[in-house]
């Protein structure tokens, strides 16, 4: 059985695109699942589109999501170079073979040719497909023109009776009529390879058994075909894989201001989560399962099982899951996560362990930290209404009765480093009040957080700010009652 080699070969052109990113998956789960080769090639021929840095932020996307490729420019292998612009003698070669084969023809058409054709079509609304005259040409001639210094490309030659078919993994078996087929470029005038033709030479040198890419390839692939069939070369297997969509009628797209994978690290989404989310974005496994290890996705990942409908990201479910990695971490891991955004918020000198102890459970991103700690470090001012709480039942009397015992209490308190202790001492309070505990600890957590919603109760953020800060913020919330009720 022929070994499963597939490749992921993006353009050096900017950030990592979501529907990217979960090609390059699919694509190391089909080869990894067969015990394959996972290649990375870079397609940097449209020399115009590339951003500098681009080929670093592949790189270390993919160092970051844990996609380990076997062969690459930065590792090697051994079908390389694995960068295309470093490849460019062998495409004129390959082109000159093809013209040979009959597979194509040198054409020494003006763009302005080209563009009148174009407009013409326009004109009556018809689909444009290049009517090449120079395909009339014999070889003889052409080669002539071309030795006399005249400026040409190699354009595929497409014989347009009857049909090509292909059989897809995704989309089963696609027909279609060579009469619609357009006899496209394959080489520049600048002698660049365009994408196409590029793609067809490179995977059949590097072996490259399962080709996955975008739908949007399926009506292109028949040309492939044609070409691949021109060599004599055998055609690999075809996963066409259905669009990452913002919604039901627009694609994902940076240029449409929607998150690349770069953005949503920023905004605080860990590699794994992204990585896991992006699995099952046109993909359903056997089971209801949802959190996979990449290594789980490697044994149960099934090409059978790729969608033919496009899939929806939904920024609310990948939330969802970015949260339960969270909560799934080790303590010291999330801690470890942690400390860049408590060094923005916190400058208070405290125990920061304790405050990832009470965050890691309710935390969904970590860039919602700051805000949910940015009460430690300043008392923020707060409308005295908040002591009034329906559910716990409190008034202004009862929440500066609670505030007041409560002060007593911990004034004479030593033992602050226990947590379990002040929990036992502020716990015995409603009893001697008569009083329910939310009727204490609601206006506690009021008085020394100024916030309706925190990560912890009022004894784990007492226990945080310490003995002074938060007899200080108590006697603040004393105040502002008495003054309520004066």
């Amino acid at each position: 059985m022929k070994k499963v080699r597939t490749r992921f070969a993006p353009s050096p052109t900017g950030y990592m695109h979501i529907g990217n990113l979960r090609t390059a998956l699919f694509e190391y789960l089909i080869a990894k699942h067969e015990n394959g080769d996972f290649l990375l090639r870079i397609e940097d021929t449209d020399q115009q589109r590339q951003v500098e840095g681009a080929v670093d932020i592949i790189y270390e996307t993919l160092r970051e999501v844990g996609l380990r490729h076997d062969e690459g420019p930065d590792i090697g292998g051994d079908y390389g170079p694995y960068i295309q612009s470093e490849r460019l003698p062998m495409y004129k070669a390959y082109a000159d073979e093809l013209v040979e084969r009959g597979g194509a023809h040198y054409c020494f058409c003006s763009e302005d040719t080209v563009e009148k054709q174009r407009k013409e079509c326009e004109l009556i609304n018809k689909p444009f497909k290049y009517d090449d005259p120079c395909k009339h040409i014999s070889l003889e001639e052409a080669k002539q023109r071309i030795a006399n210094g005249e400026t040409y490309v190699v354009r595929q030659t497409i014989q347009h009776e009857g049909a090509t078919y292909f059989d897809d993994e995704v989309y089963g078996r696609i027909e279609v009529d060579n009469d619609i087929l357009d006899e496209s470029v394959l080489l520049k005038s600048d002698g660049y390879p365009t994408y196409n033709f590029a793609n067809i030479i490179d995977d059949h040198q590097m072996m490259i058994s399962h080709v996955v890419r975008g739908n949007e390839y399926l009506s292109s692939t028949p040309k492939y075909n044609l070409i691949y069939e021109a060599y004599g070369w055998e055609i690999p297997t075809y996963v066409h894989v259905p669009p990452v969509m913002k919604d039901e009628y627009q694609k994902l797209s940076k240029r449409n201001g929607d998150a690349s994978f770069q953005d949503l690290i920023k905004k605080g989404y860990l590699p794994q989560a992204i990585l896991n989310y992006i699995a099952l974005l046109g993909w359903s496994p056997e089971t209801e399962q949802e959190i996979y290890t990449l290594e789980e996705l490697i044994r149960v990942f099934d090409i059978q099982r790729i969608s033919k409908s496009p899939a929806i990201f939904d920024i609310d479910k990948l939330t969802w899951m970015n949260g339960m990695y969270i909560r799934n971490m080790k303590l010291e891991e999330f801690h470890q996560l942690a400390l860049p955004y408590y060094q923005k918020a916190i400058h208070r000198n405290i125990n920061l362990m304790d405050v990832s102890k009470i965050l890691q459970q309710r935390v969904e991103i970590l860039t919602q930290i700051p805000e949910m700690v940015d009460f430690i470090d300043q008392l923020p001012s707060y409308d005295n209404t908040m002591y009034l709480h329906k559910k716990m039942k409190t008034t202004y009397e009862i929440s500066l009765t609670s505030l007041q015992a409560s002060k007593t209490a911990l004034e004479k308190f030593e033992q602050w480093n226990s947590e379990e202790a002040i929990h036992n001492l502020l716990l015995s309070l409603p009893e001697k009040l008569e009083m329910k505990n939310g009727q204490v600890l609601w206006p506690l957590r009021t008085a020394i957080t100024g916030k309706q919603f925190t990560p912890g109760g009022a004894i784990e953020i007492a226990h945080i700010l310490g003995k002074e800060e938060t007899l200080r913020r108590i006697q603040i919330g004393i105040q502002k009652l008495e003054e309520e009720l004066s």
